[in-house]
């Protein structure tokens, strides 16, 4: 979190910087004719004005150097190419007081040029823009490669720490079947996200750990995690064997987590929507119970499993198992005409407070509750119902595969009429499309019969007998 802070103290200073750099602009700007007060009249006044002479007074300048004869007679002026006729003209200048041409000839009018200093805009005040979005792109950057290298950090350091049990229970790990894996090692799936598939363990098909991280990496998420925070999470997910579980659904979860569950998990919203306290069943006030037969949660919850969940209940954010698990609940929107794939799965979800915790004690706490998974693992394989949960187990899903037969017939038959009307245009499609006119005539006239037959109405025949 050092590396926070010091992002933090370093954008106040430059945010900092640039608000009194942008006041100091406001206030120069206010006087805009601030650098010229710092010379003083007595300069401007003394100042030699500048006259600028007559070509023609050039000329006789330099006769009268050479030691040539000057005679005034003897020289013409001519005025119409004269550089300063313009202050002659009557219609250019409005209310101008004509006088004699012949003086104005003669006479120039002075023209006085003062000093200004240049104005200098380019220095530190104009670029604050510039310097924003720098230190914005190097505070991004920076956090960005912090960020990353402390998520790649823990998950290595929960990756060492749990090695020695996965290789325990599993013949692989870190071994997907689809990517052949050099060496047992997490799946990179992104900055924040990293996976680990193991195999080969009795009770179960597979089971998928994923470590979802804070986006550390982001500073756009970093920011918001200050707002409202997040925490580390670790989801597992086991595909358990049809054989080694028996038919139930049971779900275990804090309040806010059961309330969320409830409404988007199909098995859950369908089995068991009703949500009772954990008092009933020796838990923390933190938590709520789903189940649907209650003999199974009587045979998952033992001493040792309530003991767990009531020590790490700030930790455990859900506990679902189920053998009709088929994912979220279906939109609205999408017309449903058969029932969903259903499998059997355990799904355990962790949730690591990483204010509270630095990322020795996050793996710890996560070996215990991985033990923990391996425990209720046993569990559920040796759990056996008896003959009245299992018949009632049963019922309820003929119950359920009813209802989704009675509600999807309209659907069903709209789907049936489509396909038969899709066979029968690709039908005609192929008859139009031969050259053969006998077989076409023969098509119209079958087609023919089969619309008027549709349209005569159905009449019962009623035999009666003979007296």
């Amino acid at each position: 979190m050092k590396y926070y802070y010091l992002v933090t103290i370093l954008f106040s200073l430059i945010c900092y910087q640039i608000l009194a750099a942008v006041q100091f602009r406001e206030d120069v700007e206010d006087n805009e004719f601030a650098e010229f007060e710092e010379f003083d009249e007595e300069e401007v006044k003394s100042a030699k004005p500048y006259v600028k002479e007559a070509p023609q007074a050039r000329k006789i300048e330099q006769t009268i150097e050479e030691g040539n004869d000057f005679n005034e007679d003897d020289v013409v002026v001519e005025d119409d190419e004269s550089e300063i006729d313009h202050f002659n003209d009557d219609e250019e200048f409005e209310g101008f007081d004509g006088a004699d041409p012949s003086t104005k000839s003669k006479e120039a009018p002075k023209i006085t040029i003062t000093n200004v200093p240049l104005h200098l805009r380019t220095n530190f005040n104009s670029f604050y823009l510039e310097i924003l979005m720098i230190s914005g792109l190097v505070i991004y950057f920076l956090n960005f490669f912090t960020g990353k290298n402390k998520n790649i950090k823990i998950a290595t350091s929960w990756f060492e720490t749990h090695k020695s049990l996965l290789k325990e229970n599993f013949t692989l790990v870190g071994d997907d079947g689809k990517v052949e894996m050099e060496s047992e090692t997490l799946i990179k799936e992104s900055d924040s996200v990293f996976t680990l598939w193991c195999s080969g363990r009795t009770c179960c098909d597979g089971m998928l750990v994923e470590l979802k991280l804070i986006k550390r990496q982001d500073l756009v998420a970093v920011i918001a995690n200050w707002m409202r925070p997040s925490n580390d999470q670790i989801h597992v997910r086991i595909d358990v064997t049809k054989e080694d579980m028996d038919s139930f659904v049971l779900c275990i979860a804090n309040k806010k987590m059961a309330t969320k569950l409830s409404k988007e998990m199909n098995d859950l919203s369908i089995y068991c929507p009703e949500r009772k306290p954990g008092d009933k069943f020796r838990l923390s006030n933190n938590f709520n119970v789903m189940s649907e037969i209650s003999e199974a949660t009587n045979g998952i919850l033992d001493s040792k499993v309530t003991n767990t969940l009531n020590t790490f209940a700030k930790y455990i954010d859900c506990i679902h198992i189920s053998d009709q698990f088929s994912g979220p609940k279906p939109t609205e929107d999408v017309p449903v005409t058969t029932q969903p794939e259903t499998k059997k799965v355990m799904i355990f979800e962790f949730n690591f407070p990483s204010k509270s915790k630095s990322t020795t004690e996050l793996t710890e706490t996560s070996l215990i509750l991985f033990h923990f998974i391996f425990y209720i693992m046993n569990r559920v394989k040796r759990l056996r119902l008896s003959k009245e949960s299992k018949a009632k187990a049963d019922k309820n899903r003929a119950k359920v595969e009813e209802s989704f037969l009675k509600s999807t017939h309209a659907a069903r038959a709209e789907a049936a009429a489509a396909r038969k009307e899709e066979k029968k245009r690709l039908e005609k499609e192929r008859i139009l499309q031969e050259e053969d006119p006998l077989k076409q005539k023969r098509w119209e006239e079958k087609e023919l019969k089969r619309q008027m037959k549709k349209k005569t109405p159905k009449m019962k025949q009623l035999k009666v007998k003979a007296v």
